[in-house]
């Protein structure tokens, strides 16, 4: 039958678990479509209870609360009144064997549930560990939808990834794309949960292309917005026509309701949420600005969610630090941040200027609480337990463990999150102090390398048209100023060396004689290997990074600590 009216992609910023909120805006956005004269609205994976859920799932008050919210949803109302919804949501099998839940996509319509899609393929890498909480459906539904005429096609996220003229290697054996295009699906309509990394948003576009006009049907994809825990996700919504063009395409990093026709002409795309994003020129470096927004959005998001109105960072007038004071000011907002610079008798002047200076561009509040009375006393004190003064070690690394101290104590004090501020070289190599430099609730940048930071503190620089990082903080040499003259190079390869090789290993997993084939020697090779292997127990204990990597540092790269494992 043929279509009629328009579709809309809502893509919303859910939170885990709050089913009023969420419920809420999938409310707002339905309506604001239906007064676009949209008749299908379609909404994320999980948006019901928020993605991803965890073991949430495991507590069977929370999916009775799902069952209540969705029917509470599909109960007749003014907001819904001729227009479907397919939004997705966790379904209870009650008999089915463990884990006893389906990833389930809902479609509305009528004052009633009138089909339920099951999510096929389920994720078991990387972050993802779906066959621990779902059961895999062994078909794909389609079904009609009175409103918009079509025959919608159900699918959820992994189950548009699969397509076999794409992808080298499938993983699975059903394409279920395929399989609702022979059901006669006019329309695949895919609800998904994909998180953001680099290079990401245009591999999902060629892939749904690709796709579309393979099987000869067009797909509407509506991807979740937001932060919840390490996962930034990126949005990117899209309606592909069966020959593969793109209809409608919804912006990054931002809430937005965009309401598209199948049969062409311009789409119409809203701002939701309360922080619409303004347009802007196009950056000098679009994969730095891009990476800045991510981090943006997960700072804000983490903040947020977790109940903080407020953050705390240590300034060291480097520039991690200066990155991470940049990337919370415009998550949360200038009065939001507070910055803390606290020198030693190592620490030198320029440093000490460069956090000042930094903080008045941003319009921060700015503490200086020098750490050298503590750090005498600490070292006074175990001179006297030991009888002789720690070693060079020791000693560095309880300059930074008071910083640490006095971080935390300012968190307790103003009820404000420290944001820790390393680096993903530094945390692959164990170059940072537990309780010290890596105190904190959330590691902004531990998923972005070094060389990558330099280039994302210029875009947040290029973004706010003036600099807000002073020059000459990109300018001079990285260093921990926990001794007289240090800089990083002492203890590290140059950064672009150790960065392309942390690369070849942590994210391309390439063995030892791939690496050295790039171009680097084997013996810095195999030190830098040994230090990432050593330093396993470190990262343990840091902080949720923000994923921004096709493999990040956390949930998505699990090693054993011990093990004998050996480069």
């Amino acid at each position: 039958m043929p279509p009629s009216g328009r579709i809309a992609l809502a893509q919303i910023d859910t939170t885990v678990g709050d089913f009023d909120g969420n419920a809420a805006r999938i409310r707002d956005a339905t309506a604001r479509a239906r007064a676009a004269g949209a008749t299908l609205a379609v909404f994320p994976e999980l948006a019901l209870c928020g993605y991803p859920p965890r073991d949430l799932l495991d507590l069977p008050e929370f999916l009775d609360r799902a069952a209540r919210a969705l029917a509470e949803l599909a109960r007749p109302a003014d907001w819904s009144r001729g227009i479907a919804v397919a939004l997705g949501f966790p379904e209870a099998a009650p008999g089915a064997p463990p884990p006893g839940v389906y990833n389930s996509v809902a479609l509305l319509e009528g004052g009633r549930v009138t089909a339920i899609g099951r999510k096929s393929l389920l994720p078991t890498y990387d972050v993802f560990d779906e066959t621990r909480y779902f059961l895999a459906a062994d078909r794909s539904s389609a079904a009609d939808a009175a409103a918009p005429g079509l025959r919608l096609g159900l699918s959820i996220c992994e189950d548009v990834w699969n397509d076999k003229r794409f992808w080298d290697r499938p993983r699975y054996a059903r394409d279920p794309v395929a399989e609702l295009a022979r059901d006669g699906a006019g329309l695949v309509v895919n609800v998904s949960a994909s998180p953001y990394a680099v290079h990401k948003p245009a591999l999902r576009e060629r892939m749904l292309t690709a796709s579309a006009r393979g099987h000869g049907v067009p797909i509407a994809y509506v991807n979740q917005v937001g932060g919840n825990d390490a996962l930034v996700f990126d949005g990117g919504s899209m309606l592909v026509a069966a020959d593969g063009r793109v209809l409608a395409r919804a912006p990054l990093f931002q809430e937005a309701l965009v309401v598209a026709d199948l049969a062409g002409g311009a789409p119409e795309v809203l701002p939701l949420g309360d922080r619409p994003g303004a347009p802007r020129a196009p950056a000098p470096d679009a994969l730095a600005d891009e990476v800045l927004s991510a981090l943006v959005l997960g700072v804000r998001d983490y903040v947020r969610k977790c109940g903080f109105r407020s953050s705390i960072v240590g300034l060291s007038g480097g520039i991690d630090s200066a990155l991470t004071a940049c990337i919370a000011a415009e998550a949360l907002g200038p009065g939001a941040v507070l910055g803390v610079a606290m020198p030693s008798r190592y620490s030198s002047g320029h440093s000490r200027e460069d956090a000042a200076e930094l903080a008045r561009n941003l319009g921060v509040s700015f503490r200086e609480i020098s750490i050298e009375p503590m750090h005498a006393a600490f070292l006074a004190q175990l001179e006297a337990a030991e009888g002789r003064p720690l070693c060079d070690l020791a000693e560095q690394n309880v300059q930074a463990r008071v910083r640490g101290q006095i971080l935390m104590a300012l968190s307790n004090d103003t009820g404000g999150l420290v944001l820790s501020t390393g680096n993903k070289s530094e945390l692959a190599v164990g170059y940072c102090t537990l309780y010290g430099d890596m105190a904190g609730g959330l590691a902004v940048i531990g998923d972005v390398a070094k060389t990558l930071v330099y280039r994302v503190a210029r875009a947040a620089n290029a973004r706010a048209g003036r600099a807000l990082i002073p020059e000459r903080t990109f300018t001079k040499p990285p260093s921990a100023e926990l001794k007289p003259g240090q800089v990083d190079q002492d203890s590290l390869p140059p950064y672009d060396v150790l960065d392309d090789i942390l690369a070849a290993y942590v994210e391309e997993r390439l063995p030892v004689e791939a690496i050295v084939a790039r171009g680097h020697p084997e013996a810095t090779v195999r030190r830098v290997l040994r230090m990432v292997v050593a330093s396993e127990y470190k990262r343990r204990q840091a902080a949720p990074v923000l994923k921004v990597s096709e493999k990040a540092f956390g949930e998505g790269r699990r090693l054993p600590i011990a093990h004998g494992w050996r480069y």
